[in-house]
């Protein structure tokens, strides 16, 4: 058997098996990526491209965890449930064009209007955030989450390619002690990878609580002043290669609002944090997944080429998704907004069991 072969059927065999993945709940998605293009251009579904890690380096990172997964890249952004098993479409999504916005002077306006509004409308979030209804969580207890996914199953080098649309089920431990698995995953319908099989979320060494396993109890022992948080997240965060510190923590903090429970001052405390980061603008109206339209808050990061951005109810100002986009990509003749995902968050619940499903739930 050729090397090519060899390094298929080992992905193979780590696709079929129990993950034990270097990664904290929710983002260990960017090593499916990783893996299901390797079987796909092993078995000659894609041209070769640029030399990339194979999966067995990633599978087999640092003890410490890996970087967080991110909705704006997508490489990163993909539970790629492969070409090699499914048909796909390739679908290039592009927003509005280059050299047609307005003039220099009124786009610096424009941007400082962006800004302000994004800043205000936070702030209104953080206020609606302080009525919400918490139950406090116990730490032999689970938060479940259910999102609606949409996730690049395109290849490095070629278009971005939109799988159908599938639900991602998340039970994250809240245990306080440092854990190896941090949580367990199912994901259903088409195009997810390991359908319907529940597989646990680990990590080759125990994880503390922190930005990796951030459970209630820590949650609610960070700082509520908006700008001692800010620091602190600005000295935890871990930048990705070619990212800046002020995405990395705009992204973290979507992570922590979009995946997680924890008490209402906490949560607006970091709404607030996030007015205070440069470049967060507003967009009056933006989509997500499920087809629900909300205000967009958005910050584009002129370093990575990519953008990110949060959907709010309208109405509520209540949290519903987000999505992600690259801006700028000479390789695969990118020059305007491309979408590489989107989730939809369909429900956030507390139970006492990794398998169980809160009252209400679709079994």
């Amino acid at each position: 058997m050729n090397a090519d072969g060899r390094r298929t059927e080992d992905a193979l065999e780590l696709l079929s098996a129990p993950a034990e993945w270097d990664l904290p709940p929710g983002r260990h998605l960017h090593y499916k990526d990783v893996l299901m293009q390797q079987i796909d251009q092993d078995l000659g579904h894609t041209p070769a491209a640029a030399p990339t890690p194979t999966p067995a380096q990633p599978l087999a990172a640092a003890p410490a965890p890996a970087p967080r997964r991110r909705l704006a890249r997508p490489a990163v952004l993909a539970p790629l449930a492969a070409t090699v098993l499914a048909g796909t479409l390739a679908v290039t999504l592009t927003g509005t064009g280059v050299g047609h916005g307005p003039a220099p002077t009124d786009r610096a306006a424009s941007v400082g209007a962006r800004a302000q509004n994004a800043s205000v409308t936070l702030n209104r979030i953080a206020v609606a955030a302080m009525t919400s209804d918490v139950t406090p969580v116990r730490d032999d207890q689970f938060v479940y989450v259910k999102n609606l996914t949409v996730e690049n199953k395109g290849t490095f080098d070629g278009p971005v390619e939109l799988g159908a649309p599938h639900t991602v089920e998340t039970w994250t431990s809240q245990d306080t002690k440092p854990l190896k698995t941090l949580g367990w995953m199912r994901e259903s319908g088409k195009d997810a990878v390991m359908p319907d099989e529940t597989i646990p979320i680990e990590s080759s060494d125990a994880v503390p609580v922190g930005i990796d396993h951030p459970t209630y109890a820590w949650l609610s022992s960070l700082p509520t002043d908006p700008d001692d948080l800010l620091a602190l997240l600005r000295r935890e965060v871990r930048v990705s290669d070619g990212e800046s510190r002020e995405q990395a923590v705009f992204s973290l903090i979507g992570d922590l609002l979009s995946q997680t429970l924890m008490p209402p001052r906490n949560t607006a405390a970091l709404y607030k944090a996030a007015a205070r980061i440069p470049g967060v603008e507003q967009i009056p109206d933006a989509v997500d997944v499920a087809g629900r339209h909300g205000i967009g808050i958005t910050r584009e990061d002129a370093s990575s080429a990519t953008r990110d951005e949060w959907i709010f109810d309208k109405h509520s100002l209540a949290f519903l998704g987000a999505r992600g986009f690259i801006t700028h990509d000479e390789r695969k003749g990118i020059t305007s907004d491309t979408l590489t995902g989107s989730t939809a968050v369909l429900r956030r619940a507390v139970v006492d069991r990794h398998d169980e499903k809160p009252g209400g739930a679709d079994s």
